[in-house]
């Protein structure tokens, strides 16, 4: 599992809360934390003042009150528990999983369980939300996928289709073939969700 974590386990930045204007980087790698920040004024005498830069241990970040302060005032009390966490060695692997992985385990789920994943962190959402979870879930619930359904699903995306019911469906397959002689004939569907 340790090399799902990758050399970064976590980065952010942001400029610091009103009224202060400096601009703040945190990473935190698999053994070191780094603290970066950039002075942004426009006072003359402000000029050349160099970029500041924290490196510690994770042991010493975690024994440092001041550093954590400065995390917990530029980023919030969440980050700031977070980055206490990973130090501690407590990783988020599943977060970390690549992403068909984490279809082959939704594939597993319920809806109403992907869907509550979803609400956990923007990483699910954005893949609860993707073409490729809502492809899987049509293929996963239907006995056929036509190639008629396969070209609305381009034109309208997989989730679509995927709440559309089935006499809805035929007859849009249906209006797009009579709009396209070319396209294919024998489309029909069969749907074994309760939809």
């Amino acid at each position: 599992m340790a090399q799902l974590l990758g050399e970064t386990v976590f980065e952010i930045s942001s400029q610091g809360p009103a009224p202060i204007k400096d601009y703040f980087y945190f990473q935190i790698t698999q053994t070191e934390v780094i603290w970066r920040w950039w002075k942004i004024s426009f006072r003359p005498n402000s000029y050349n003042t160099r970029p500041g830069e924290v490196r510690e241990s994770h042991g010493e970040y975690l024994d440092d009150a001041r550093l954590q302060g400065q995390v917990l005032m530029v980023f919030g009390p969440h980050v700031l528990q977070y980055s206490k966490c990973l130090c501690q060695g407590q990783y988020d692997y599943l977060q970390r999983l690549p992403d068909p992985l984490l279809l082959r385990i939704t594939a597993h789920l319920e809806l109403e369980d992907v869907a509550r994943l979803a609400c956990t962190c923007h990483r699910f959402k954005q893949l609860y939300s993707s073409e490729q979870f809502w492809e899987q879930t049509v293929r996963l619930h239907c006995d056929t996928v036509t190639p008629g359904m396969e070209d609305l699903a381009r034109d309208v995306g997989w989730k679509r289709v995927f709440f559309t019911n089935k006499l809805q469906l035929q007859k849009q397959i249906r209006r797009r073939r009579a709009g396209n002689p070319l396209s294919h004939t024998g489309d029909s569907l069969t749907v074994t969700s309760g939809r």
